[in-house]
């Protein structure tokens, strides 16, 4: 339950739609249980021999009289209107059930066309938040998940909660509403009578929670296991290449079997629990109003203390409680299962973010002076990666970290994008820490080309507008110029507005990275960070990226991350590292004098 009242927050900024459809089930619930009330007259019409024994206006004589007083108001009524005439009298019983009813379904109508914009909108800024959140938390938090269960998240769970928690807003007022009119109407007819039907509704409310006890636990396995399912999909689709390559597709095929499997039998289970609340409810009333007709029969024959009309109404009302009844009841149902499907939401929603901004944090607007490293250190998990590394990059200069895989190359981009913070020590920008610094404002300053040239499945021009949104087309094809990737934009048949495919996948690898590095040069940032922009390209691809790059680094300050070492020997300065230690610094020239680390990685590559 406190799952459904963190969902029910989301209703705040609908405030009026919730004001709208409470009024409408007030006065639906009213004329549902007076739509019943309205029938005593007509029987009374239709079977009583004397229907005008009220001839005088009644007086009120208090709420214990109410059924009598009700009776011999209406029979006041009919009399002034019919002059008794049977036909006349039962023509405006029909007129006065027509309006009940169409009152009450007028209301019904408009409660639920207030629901669907509080319903639909909880959906709509719930699956927001979750995909705002997804995006705001750091790199770590994905290292841990399966992008197959994120989605499942944002997508199937969301959806589970729309179609079994948030129809419980329906019910909230309408069903409990119904049945206090009812049962006050119930007791106005006859209290002994309701009170010998409220002995057994408690006993069948015992039998149905029974039921439901383990939908929540049922319902957590299904979803989980649509995460799984998703997960594979989603590994599916990214490494088909592999796969088919290694044959591999009965082994995905057979592990995605079990997982359908698993999801099969679970969902029997689930669905078989939830089928059964339906018909033990409608037993279980069946029974009450056996008995109940059984003690009414004898009020009626017997006692002589509730009449013939009175009593058929009465039936029509206690059967009336059941629907809300069961309504309420399958409504406790769906939300032990969307209890499930809304924690896996909440659990990412309430996930903190170590990275989040301080307050008041500092904008910055430029570069005027250096980067500072000052004795950081850093792990992912267990190990440090980075130990007490200490770097100063003055503005304008182009500085190239090298070494062996592992040995923190990588992690130094990491942390000056702020993809990770620190365990110990610190980077500043001008002075200022970059803790301090708003994060948008941080990045703002610096440009990114990684290894992976991540594309969208977009136009040319919309790729590069990532790095600037309001780029004019002759900005975009000016970077793509000084990218060196005119020349192929160009030929393409619809130019910069030719959609490049998923991940790019349209383009060759030394296409999508000029692309990459176009989409840098059009934010233009002071600060350019290159982790291996030319490590999976061919050679002739790695000449014409090299000049792109050579390009964008003009009158920039530059942070590049190299494994091949022929595209760094014009870097101001070059820092080897070693097991997260810088164990050598220089130019090209200078360290290939000393002949000790990067003299024999150069060799090697030379060798190679």
């Amino acid at each position: 339950m406190n799952q459904f009242i963190n969902i029910l927050k989301y209703a705040k900024p609908y405030k009026r739609f919730a004001l709208g459809h409470i009024i409408s089930n007030i006065l639906y619930a009213l004329f549902g249980a007076l739509s019943f009330m309205a029938l005593i007259p007509m029987l009374d019409v239709l079977f009583k021999e004397n229907t005008q024994k009220a001839i005088k206006e009644p007086v009120y004589q208090g709420i214990g009289h109410l059924n009598a007083y009700y009776k011999d108001f209406m029979a006041y009524q009919i009399n002034l209107y019919a002059q008794q005439d049977k036909a006349k009298a039962l023509i405006f019983i029909i007129a006065f059930i027509i309006i009940i009813f169409l009152l009450k379904n007028l209301f019904s109508y408009l409660a639920y066309y207030f629901m669907v914009f509080l319903r639909n909108g909880v959906v709509r800024d719930l699956r927001n938040a979750v995909y705002k959140k997804t995006v705001e938390l750091p790199l770590s938090f994905f290292s841990e998940q399966k992008k197959g269960d994120i989605m499942a998240r944002v997508t199937n769970d969301v959806t589970t909660l729309q179609y079994s928690m948030l129809p419980v807003l329906e019910l909230i007022f309408r069903e409990p509403l119904s049945i206090i009119f009812t049962v006050i109407i119930m007791l106005i007819i006859s209290v002994k009578l309701t009170i010998f039907v409220f002995i057994f509704i408690p006993l069948s409310g015992v039998v149905i929670s029974r039921i439901g006890k383990s939908l929540k636990r049922k319902s957590d396995r299904v979803q989980k296991e649509q995460g799984v399912i998703l997960s594979t999909i989603e590994e599916t689709l990214t490494g088909l290449r592999i796969i088919k390559g290694f044959n591999a597709e009965g082994i995905f095929n057979q592990k995605f079997n079990e997982s359908t499997s698993r999801f099969y039998h679970f969902s029997n289970k689930l669905l078989n629990r939830q089928n059964l609340a339906s018909p033990t409810s409608e037993i279980l009333g069946v029974i009450v109003i056996s008995i109940l007709l059984w003690y009414g029969g004898q009020l009626v024959l017997v006692d002589k203390s509730l009449d013939g009309s009175s009593f058929i109404a009465y039936i029509g009302l206690a059967y009336n409680i059941l629907v809300p009844a069961k309504a309420i009841s399958r409504g406790l149902y769906n939300i032990k299962q969307g209890n499930a499907a809304a924690e896996r939401i909440q659990e990412i929603i309430d996930t903190p973010n170590p990275l989040k901004d301080k307050e008041n944090a500092l904008i910055k607007t430029g570069f005027d002076s250096q980067i500072v490293f000052d004795n950081i250190s850093f792990k992912y998990q267990d190990e440090y990666v980075l130990n007490d590394f200490s770097l100063t990059i003055p503005k304008g200069k182009t500085v190239a970290l090298v070494g062996q895989s592992g040995s923190g190359k990588s992690t130094i981009a990491n942390l000056i994008t702020r993809f990770y913070d620190v365990n110990k020590g610190s980077i500043s920008i001008d002075g200022i820490d970059i803790r301090d610094l708003s994060t948008p404002s941080l990045r703002q300053q610096l440009g990114i080309v990684t290894q992976d040239a991540i594309l969208f499945n977009d136009s040319i021009k919309n790729n590069l507008k990532l790095g600037k949104f309001d780029a004019t087309d002759e900005e975009v094809i000016e970077a793509l110029k000084i990218a060196n990737a005119w020349e192929f934009v160009k030929d393409l048949p619809d130019g910069i507005d030719t959609n490049i495919g998923d991940s790019g996948n349209k383009l060759s690898g030394g296409q999508k990275q000029r692309l990459s590095i176009a989409r840098a040069v059009l934010k233009s940032p002071p600060i350019m960070v290159l982790d291996e922009a030319t490590s999976a390209l061919d050679t002739e691809s790695e000449r014409l990226v090299q000049v792109a790059l050579e390009n964008m680094m003009k009158n920039r300050t530059s942070i590049v991350i190299a494994h091949r070492l022929s595209t760094i020997k014009n870097a101001d300065e070059i820092v080897v590292l070693n097991k997260g230690k810088i164990v050598e610094q220089g130019k090209h020239n200078e360290l290939i004098a000393k002949n000790g680390v990067y003299k024999k990685l150069v060799d090697m590559q030379s060798f190679e």
